[in-house]
């Protein structure tokens, strides 16, 4: 009996993901339908929004690396 129990909740389990799956990939394309226009405004100012987001924590990545280099007294010239 305790053989099977592993075999039983993996089926139980790919059954619970492919039902889940079934009805995100149908909710999403009965959403696509709807809405085009303000869906596409939506996804290019999120998309302007974490590029922005990205740029400045990579900027300040960039300083904080180049102060601890100076505070730990390392070379920073270029050849």
């Amino acid at each position: 009996m305790i053989d099977w129990i592993p075999v039983i909740f993996v089926t139980f389990k790919v059954i619970v993901l492919c039902t889940g799956m079934f009805f995100a990939v149908k909710w999403h394309y009965d959403q696509g339908k709807k809405g085009k226009v303000q869906e596409r405004r939506a996804v290019l100012r999120a998309s302007v929004k974490v590029a922005v987001i990205f740029i400045l924590l990579l900027l300040g990545l960039g300083l904080v690396t180049y102060d601890l280099a100076k505070m730990f007294g390392l070379d920073l010239t270029f050849p």
